[in-house]
């Protein structure tokens, strides 16, 4: 054919026109990655995501092994030749050259530590006449920023550079500010576990003093009558107090919580006699869920004491537990006398004493671990019984029972 040498020529010319605009197009995307915006955005996100991973490793407060992986980050941020981070006592960490100043380092900030404003110190003063130290330590200036947790300076953070300028004083100082925020949500996140303790051994405190006697004087009755039932409640008795009274984890599993209330409802069905009847449905599914440990036994305690003790004949408890989603869902219902709901909403908010500590410590232990969304919710009215709902994630990788 006599056209096909063109026809070839044309195929060619379009593979190569194809060809340039793939290159072209690539080239471009290839660009626009490697340039990942402006040189200000770029700053920018460094800054940032330094400061990110520098505050992961200092969540647990100011320690060597968090300081040390911080300082690294933070002398990144501040563009300095070396960082150091100390607390009151010592040096925690230092990254960067010139570590022969380091034994110098807490002389240097004892003004700083004692003072809380920030020291300048220019090159040449950082070791004094005679001491041992390379050439390029006598031309190094150190700014030195207090690192305050409230009214407390808890340490310091120390920049050495070739000199010290205003904006590096200025960027020490807020770095040190950051460092103290760090601290600062550290000791919050302590306070907050301190806090839980100390409400689960208030609400050991409640069981102990009422429970233990009532529940001894109901065995004492059976010694004679029927010893071999007393000595079942012995034994059910030990169970739930070495449960009720164990001194490790701060959480526990659905099954667990079931397990101990189930020996507080025999011990005080021993007292009560049929006045106290009980119906459970709990959907298997949720019994290995992660609880806060002491969250149920006291619920049930609360609808036995103040719900049925106080009712005149036998009363009824349902303990209800179900597959709802992400969620396991528990519920407790008793048909007792009921609460006026205005003075409950008073307790639960703190505002008054009752009789009802127990749900107050619950009510605020879910909301601490789970979010202000998470309490107890409470639907009561007088003489018309108590129905209790909680609402925990079945799946808690952070919490071990």
């Amino acid at each position: 054919m006599p056209d096909s040498p063109l026809l070839t020529a044309a195929a060619i010319a379009v593979i190569a026109m194809a060809i340039a605009v793939v290159v072209a197009v690539g080239l471009k995307v290839l660009r626009s990655f490697r340039e990942l915006g402006t040189d200000a955005e770029r700053a920018t996100y460094k800054t940032l995501h330094a400061a990110s991973r520098a505050g992961q490793h200092l969540r647990t407060g100011l320690n060597p092994a968090g300081a040390a992986k911080a300082s690294r980050q933070l002398r990144s941020i501040l563009g300095c030749d070396a960082l150091a981070i100390t607390d009151t006592a010592g040096v925690l960490a230092w990254d960067g050259s010139g570590e022969d100043l380091k034994p110098a380092l807490m002389r240097l900030a004892a003004d700083v530590l004692s003072g809380g404003r920030t020291a300048v110190i220019n090159a040449g003063e950082l070791l004094p006449p005679g001491a041992p130290g390379d050439k390029s330590s006598r031309q190094r200036a150190a700014v030195i920023a207090p690192i305050k947790a409230g009214t407390r300076v808890v340490g310091v953070v120390a920049a050495f550079a070739p000199a010290a300028g205003a904006g590096l004083v200025r960027a020490t100082s807020e770095v040190a500010d950051w460092v103290a925020a760090q601290v600062e949500l550290a000791e919050l996140d302590a306070s907050r576990t301190l806090l839980m303790e100390a409400e689960v051994r208030a609400l050991r405190a409640q069981i102990s003093p009422h429970f233990i006697y009532n529940s001894l004087n109901a065995i004492a009755s059976f010694i004679n009558t029927d010893p071999v039932r007393a000595r079942e409640l012995v034994v059910e008795f030990a169970d739930f107090t070495r449960y009720s009274f164990r001194r490790h984890g701060d959480f526990t599993t659905l099954a667990e919580e079931l397990r101990c209330i189930d020996r507080y409802l025999l011990l005080e069905r021993a007292r009560f006699g049929d006045r106290v009847q009980v119906s459970l449905r709990i959907a298997p599914e949720v019994l290995s869920t992660v609880i806060p440990f002491l969250s149920l036994q006291p619920l049930v305690e609360n609808s036995v004491r103040h719900g049925l003790e106080a009712k005149a004949g036998p009363g009824h408890i349902t303990i209800a537990a179900n597959d709802s989603g992400a969620f396991a869902e528990v519920t407790i219902e008793d048909d007792g006398v009921g609460m006026d709901p205005e003075q409950l909403r008073s307790m639960l908010a703190g505002h008054s004493d009752g009789d009802h500590v127990g749900l107050r410590n619950v009510d605020a232990r879910l909301r601490q671990v789970y979010g202000e969304d998470n309490g107890l919710v409470i639907e009561t009215a007088p003489g018309e019984g108590t129905l209790i709902t909680m609402r925990v994630p079945k799946s808690q990788p952070r919490h071990d029972a």
